[in-house]
């Protein structure tokens, strides 16, 4: 107990200290305003973010709200070290378009040039269909939500392509469509990586980490390599208590980087100076994609391109465990706000614009956006259709196996409903009619096959971006 308290009276000094020094130092006029934003987080019992708002190619303020290890009652600053998820994306876009300046590939490359383990769809799909999310490929994360596994364990790259290799279908033909997919990031790093004869995280090192001087900075393909100043990351349940969800990874491309406020500076400004590629291939990464019909997307290289309160914005966040982080910039003001968080609850995005609205202010036009507010509660709503009347329960019980994810369903009828259990639950999950033959339950939407004679013989299961996947009716 004595041991804990001291722990928590060296973090209180700390943050303490931290504080005075901030304020000892000149502050922006927007400064408080920026701190209250963060008010909720910013204490020694909690864990929070580290923040970092550049100007014209300096830091004009940079801070750490709460803490990175409530364990060890250690603060946030600058300096600490985050996973950043799929803000990752923009460093793997970076790499692609490096490879390809080299003349090691091309973005209108067919990937099973590179990648001849995966199917021969009937439209190739290319590396520029990577790039922009318009493959068609299933993604893995919502693959192994669907077979029960937890998307945060250390899978690897050669992991997701053996799983991308066994599916025997897209989502949809190449180009017709954008549906954001981690599958095509992971993809396009292994291709770089095998186009340049060079491991991926290596590449990335040699031609875009070390040039920029990002010391820190690396794609975390080793799950028991060390990493200095690490923050731990949280998750908040329901009765409020904060629980440790730091994921594992050793994934390169989709996600995979750990940084730091001080490392996305450096990177931040590589858009105005072009150090690392030129700026020819900064224009190109920030080139939004099209579609086959020759519609436009604001997904561009690893990057979104849109508009803040009449602004032009290029961003990207990222997600994984309690990890949270968002890089939002304003080009024509070369202003960027830069958030690393530890708690699953924060919305980066959100609270990057509000740092905005403080730090920008008159320039800005229009309404500031209302906070998202919660799905109205009391009502029983709609009711879903029930199954026909002919249909009983006991039609759709039995065991379905997909040898795409490698996993089996098992349908029962417990009482008046159907449940659902996979090998991986916990408990089953009830199954909510939908419509004929179509039921709802964990986010996926499980619609039942049947022969001519009326039997069930299969399933298909869709749920956000994953389409399609079938299940045998084994017994």
């Amino acid at each position: 107990m004595q041991q804990r308290i001291s722990r928590v009276v060296v973090a209180v000094a700390l943050v303490a200290a931290t504080h005075a020094l901030l304020i000892a130092q000149p502050r922006a006029p927007w400064a408080a305003d920026v701190d209250q934003i963060f008010a909720a987080w910013s204490r020694p019992d909690s864990p929070g973010c580290a923040l970092g708002v550049f100007k014209d190619g300096a830091v004009a303020y940079e801070r750490g709200y709460g803490m990175a290890d409530l364990e060890q009652g250690v603060p946030i600053t600058p300096e600490t070290v985050f996973y950043v998820g799929s803000l990752s994306k923009q460093f793997t876009a970076m790499a692609a378009a490096l490879a390809i300046q080299q003349g090691r590939l091309s973005a209108g490359d067919p990937i099973r040039r590179y990648l001849s383990e995966l199917p021969e769809y009937a439209v190739p799909i290319t590396v520029r269909h990577l790039l922009h999310h318009t493959s068609g490929l299933r993604d893995y994360n919502t693959l192994l939500s669907i077979a029960g596994r937890r998307g945060d364990e250390a899978y690897d790259n050669a992991t997701v392509l053996r799983m991308t290799a066994r599916q025997k279908a897209l989502n949809f033909t190449p180009g017709d469509e954008y549906l954001y997919s981690n599958t095509g990031y992971t993809l396009l790093a292994t291709i770089v990586e095998r186009a340049t004869g060079t491991p991926f995280a290596q590449f990335a090192d040699a031609n875009i980490f070390k040039p920029l001087g990002m010391t820190v900075t690396h794609y975390h393909v080793d799950a028991s390599r060390l990493v200095h100043k690490r923050a731990s990351a949280y998750e908040r349940s329901g009765n409020g208590a904060v629980t440790l969800d730091t994921p594992s990874n050793q994934r390169a491309g989709a996600g995979g980087v750990f940084t730091n406020i001080r490392d996305l500076k450096r990177w931040d400004e590589n858009f105005y100076t072009g150090q690392v590629g030129g700026l020819a291939i900064i224009e190109q990464l920030q080139a939004p994609g099209s579609l086959n019909g020759g519609r436009p997307l604001t997904y561009a290289w690893g990057l979104e391109v849109g508009t803040y309160r009449g602004l032009r914005i290029v961003e990207h966040g990222g997600s994984l465990g309690g990890y949270r982080a968002h890089l939002l910039r304003f080009p024509a003001q070369h202003t960027s706000v830069a958030l690393l968080c530890n708690l699953g609850s924060i919305a980066p995005s959100a609270l990057a614009r509000r740092v905005a609205d403080a730090v920008l202010g008159s320039i800005l036009t229009g309404e500031k956006p209302a906070p998202a507010s919660a799905a109205p509660r009391g009502g029983r709503g709609e009711l879903p259709a029930s199954p026909a009347p002919s249909v009983t329960l006991a039609d759709y019980a039995g065991s379905y196996v997909s040898d795409e994810i490698d996993s089996v369903f098992t349908i029962a009828v417990d009482g008046s409903r159907l449940v659902l259990r996979r090998e991986a639950d916990a408990e089953p999950a009830a199954l909510v009619p939908g419509g004929a033959d179509a039921f709802r339950a964990r986010g996926m939407t499980l619609t039942f096959e049947r022969a001519p004679d009326r039997r069930v013989t299969a399933l298909l299961v869709d749920a956000g971006r994953v389409r399609g996947i079938r299940f045998r009716k084994d017994k």
